[in-house]
């Protein structure tokens, strides 16, 4: 038998294993990197989160990113020069910290790597009828675990879109395994660059469960954030937001989007949620030269509106009051007291943090990862029944270090 298979069939019969979460999301402000020591598999999976840091991207990084992201038109060689690129500068940042955590490569099993999203194209909006839904993420894997001498798991969205998915949001399998709670219904909100959401029903049944994206959480409000004040990445506080006024006006032109009435559940990204699509709203309202404070105001609660609504959606197709629902917070909008200042107007129930539940909410999307490589090499029993766009299957190719 090779020697990677067997040490993988070792791994995976390990008591608890120590893996590491890599995910670098649409925001573009680093890597995320948890190291995770993870017991058991499916509905008996535990996780405690050893070791976290996130590592800045500079910006050449973005940079270089940009140039490809999201976009229908690039240079090819381009994208392939940096799919190999992420991959030894995420291994190299992996291999800093683990120095600095005086911690051996050896010592640690996996590598679950999510890589660097650089399109995201579900079908009713790439609207090509003889091509099926597509994502793509950068940063080969191979490359990953031959620099760090480490099994790596990476690509895990393939599966997910093989199996009849979009791709996205994939929270929900970590959702469900780690935050799942009897007689208490839970909302696992997530606002990076894109919002999304889980709900975990009372019953456990995880044929009830439901995860959705919403639309755009941090994305708009930074980018055009950078474009007023160029030394800024984000409206840290929510500081400018808060001087501005929301114009109505401009609201209700950027909510009358089709993905905003498209059913549920749904994905998307910054492949319609970007500059052009602010900009083309500007314009038919004839706001063009509103102020900055005013228009990262009225973006700041497009998010709010739309998430809430997202949610008081499925709430209310649950049949249950949402006075007794908790909604868990995670990712950077945590930390937009606007933005959470609104939806908590918007949404009657009580709100928590992640970290409530024992997992830092800057690190949740990179435990997760590490959890869906858990069940990959030790579990994969969940079922999720005909649960539509969660798709039971186990996920994330496999790469062995030589």
């Amino acid at each position: 038998m090779n020697k990677n298979i067997t040490a993988l069939y070792n791994i995976a019969q390990k008591e608890t294993r120590k893996i590491l979460g890599l995910m670098s999301g649409t925001s573009l402000d680093g890597l995320d990197i948890a190291l995770c020591e993870i017991s058991g598999a499916g509905e008996n999976t535990n996780v405690t989160i050893l070791e976290f840091e996130t590592i800045p991207y500079s910006e050449d990084i973005k940079t270089e990113i940009r140039k490809v992201f999201a976009k229908k038109t690039i240079d090819f060689q381009h994208l392939a020069l940096l799919n190999e690129w992420i991959g030894l500068l995420h291994a190299g940042m992996v291999n800093n910290c683990l120095q600095k955590w005086n911690i051996p490569a050896n010592e640690v099993d996996l590598i679950a790597s999510h890589g660097q999203t650089v399109l995201h194209a579900p079908k009713f909006l790439h609207q090509q009828e003889k091509f099926p839904n597509a994502t793509l993420q950068i940063g080969d894997g191979d490359h990953i675990a031959v620099k760090t001498g480490i099994i790596t798991l990476s690509d895990f969205r393939q599966k997910h879109v093989a199996a009849g998915g979009e791709g996205a949001p994939l929270a929900v399998y970590g959702d469900y395994l780690l935050f799942s709670k009897k007689s208490e219904n839970r909302i696992m909100l997530n606002m990076g660059g894109i919002a999304n959401f889980t709900y975990l029903p009372a019953s456990l049944n995880a044929e009830e469960v439901f995860v959705t994206d919403t639309g755009t959480a941090n994305t708009l409000i930074d980018i055009f954030t950078k474009q007023f004040f160029p030394e800024k990445s984000y409206d840290k506080e929510a500081e400018i937001a808060q001087s501005g006024t929301v114009n109505q006006t401009l609201l209700s032109e950027l909510k009358n989007n089709a993905f905003f009435t498209k059913s549920f559940p749904k994905t998307i990204g910054q492949e319609l949620f970007n500059k052009s699509f602010v900009d083309s709203a500007l314009s038919k309202t004839k706001l063009e030269n509103i102020s900055a404070p005013d228009l990262l105001a009225t973006l700041t609660r497009l998010s709010a509106e739309t998430i809430a609504e997202a949610i008081q959606f499925v709430v209310k197709n649950t049949g249950t009051s949402i006075l007794k629902f908790k909604v868990y917070m995670s990712g950077g909008g945590t930390n937009n007291p606007l933005l959470v200042k609104w939806l908590k107007e918007l949404l009657p129930c009580e709100f928590q943090k992640s970290d409530d539940l024992g997992i830092l909410s800057d690190a949740k999307e990179a435990v997760l990862f590490a959890v869906l490589a858990n069940e990959t090499v030790a579990g994969g029993n969940y079922n999720f029944g005909t649960n539509k766009g969660i798709p039971s299957v186990t996920m994330g190719k496999i790469s062995f270090p030589d």
